[in-house]
């Protein structure tokens, strides 16, 4: 893959992943760079690495939220965190993936939707009937996605992602890969841009 790529390993369910989403067009694009979105699910993640999420740690996760918030006042981004965290994801990376697969014209307004559903709007994304809610709100036939994540294909997809991740080196998300480089979290963005600055 060219070095003036970023690819965007990302699950819905983290809220580090909505922050670095905010700004890697502008910085991909800033940089003629393209954005390639590999989404995983989070938790097979956690599971093939033996880590878990911050708010595992009681001490880690109230910094957490604190740090989340100043990174949201930076960027200038709206952000609420979502008091159903966490979220099983399953359905919506396999939405998002299939999407990617069939329907890559409507993929960005997908990621859009979930991003903004889960961390701006704090809707409980666990609840089948808020998906289909937020995704009819969003000019989605909720059916025709939900038959997407039934997809064999798309299921195999998901889980190719998430094991290329982990054989990678991702423990985490976001993980953005710049070629062979990677930079985990979004509050290493500053390093995505000067990689970019200097491929």
């Amino acid at each position: 893959m060219s070095t003036k790529a970023v690819e965007f390993f990302f699950d819905f369910g983290s809220p580090a992943s909505y922050l670095a989403w905010t700004q890697l067009p502008g910085i991909c694009k800033a940089s003629g760079a393209t954005l390639v979105y590999r989404p995983m699910l989070l938790g097979g993640v956690f599971q093939a690495t033996g880590n878990s999420s911050p708010v595992t740690v009681p001490a880690k996760g109230q910094y957490m939220l604190v740090d989340l918030a100043r990174f949201a006042r930076r960027y200038n981004v709206p952000m609420r965190f979502n008091p159903h965290f966490p979220i099983n994801t399953l359905a919506l990376m396999r939405g998002a993936v299939g999407l990617q697969m069939r329907q890559p014209q409507r993929f960005e307004e997908f990621v859009s939707a979930m991003f903004k559903a889960m961390w701006v709007e704090d809707r409980n994304m666990a609840d089948p009937v808020v998906v289909g809610e937020a995704l009819a709100q969003a000019g989605f036939d909720p059916p025709a996605v939900l038959a997407l994540t039934a997809d064999p294909a798309v299921k195999d997809a998901l889980k190719a992602n998430t094991e290329e991740a982990v054989r990678r080196g991702a423990f985490g998300a976001p993980t953005m890969f710049i070629g062979d480089q990677m930079f985990f979290g979004q509050d290493r963005l500053e390093f995505v841009r000067e990689a970019l600055t200097a491929a």
